[in-house]
């Protein structure tokens, strides 16, 4: 969906956001309905609160707001781009900015989300990774068959686990042979930002119950590893799982998987290489599916847009922000950013208790206000810079 406004200037913000939210399984986790909006402790819960409904509510307030201040003209034009793919990899959007760059021409764009830090930091993040989702299938024999035969039938499930072993060894590699090859060393300038980030390391520990991160990483090596491409096993499905025992040898075993890119990796690049990587390491018969992908993307520092973002970002939280140079999830930033040549920014409702994704997804109502007030202040201030 597409809507536009004319402003006062000639300057046009574009908003992406999106309708589509994840499945709320498991539902057992939830306190609350999750389509049934809640609100208790002075926080809205329900799926999509925050991503990606409470964002794109707080831009509608802003606009609203900003046409009361300016005697019911906007201070600059707008362009809403809403769609309802983006959790399962917006995998026509590209297409659709492709081609209507003259609709959707625009001089910044506001994307769908962002927030603060632990602290009550606003954060901007300058960049997305890119992902590339697949899905294994393995097929051994016609049937599951009684596991009395686990000596002469081949497993599915074991075929599967060796096949997955192939892929990344203990130290966190990623053992697709190439497929680092186009990762780019971090920058002199991504090295200042990041020793100018506080870091939450600490926070994080105590948020997800551990002792230590990945690879032991800690510090400006913690900061960095969000450079690091990555391979994640995000389920798998094969023979029996119900209470109790059932003795069989599964004859099909499926695994979703993802992977993290970063620049300038490229996500058909990184399917190729994998699907050889499983023929020469003799897994031929391990099917591999493209379940949609997104590219990463970057963007500069020093861009107008962003010091905007910044400093309206002070005013409304009385903190500087805090910028990173890499946000660790993706979104579809690149299908709008090169075609249309435009800097993205992404202030937001969200905060690190959120949970994003998970059970009780949530919005504290101060943070969806504060959010209006910041976008609504950068419409203000747009149109003269």
């Amino acid at each position: 969906m597409v809507g536009r406004a004319r402003g006062k200037s000639a300057r046009t913000l574009l908003f992406y956001n999106h309708y589509d939210v994840q499945p709320p399984e498991p539902l057992e986790l939830w306190t609350t309905p999750p389509y049934q909006p809640t609100v208790r402790d002075g926080a809205l819960y329900a799926r999509g609160s925050k991503d990606d409904k409470g964002e794109l509510i707080a831009r509608l307030a802003a606009v609203d707001a900003a046409r009361s201040a300016h005697n019911g003209e906007l201070p600059c034009g707008v362009t809403f781009v809403v769609e309802g793919e983006e959790e399962i990899g917006s995998p026509h959007i590209a297409e659709f900015v492709q081609s209507h760059k003259e609709l959707l021409k625009s001089d910044c764009a506001i994307w769908e989300e962002g927030g603060m830090d632990s602290e009550g930091r606003p954060v901007i993040s300058l960049g997305r990774r890119g992902v590339l989702g697949v899905e294994l299938e393995v097929k051994t024999i016609s049937r599951d068959a009684h596991s009395g035969s686990a000596h002469i039938l081949p497993s599915a499930a074991w075929r599967l686990v060796w096949a997955l072993a192939s892929l990344k060894d203990r130290a966190e590699n990623i053992l697709i042979p190439g497929f680092y090859d186009a990762v780019k060393p971090v920058s002199a300038l991504d090295a200042k930002i990041i020793a100018a980030r506080p870091s939450d390391e600490e926070h994080m520990k105590q948020e997800y119950g551990v002792k230590e991160f990945l690879r032991g990483v800690t510090g400006d090596a913690y900061k960095r590893a969000v450079f690091q491409p990555t391979c994640n096993v995000q389920g798998i499905t094969t023979g029996y799982q119900g209470a109790g025992n059932k003795t069989v040898i599964p004859a099909r075993a499926t695994a979703k998987l993802d992977f993290r890119l970063v620049p300038d990796q490229d996500p058909r690049d990184i399917f190729e290489k994998l699907k050889q990587h499983l023929a020469r390491a003799g897994f031929a018969d391990v099917d591999v599916k493209w379940n949609g992908a997104m590219w990463p993307s970057r963007q500069d520092s020093n861009d107008p847009s962003v010091k905007l973002h910044a400093r309206t970002a002070r005013e409304v939280y009385g903190k500087d922000a805090v910028m990173i140079p890499m946000g660790g999830g993706s979104s579809p930033v690149y299908a709008f950013a090169g075609p249309l040549n435009i800097p993205v920014i992404s202030p937001g409702v969200g905060y690190d208790g959120s949970r994003t994704h998970s059970p009780n997804e949530n919005v504290r109502l101060e943070d969806f206000y504060n959010a209006a007030r910041h976008i609504a202040r950068i419409l203000n201030e747009f149109a003269n810079l």
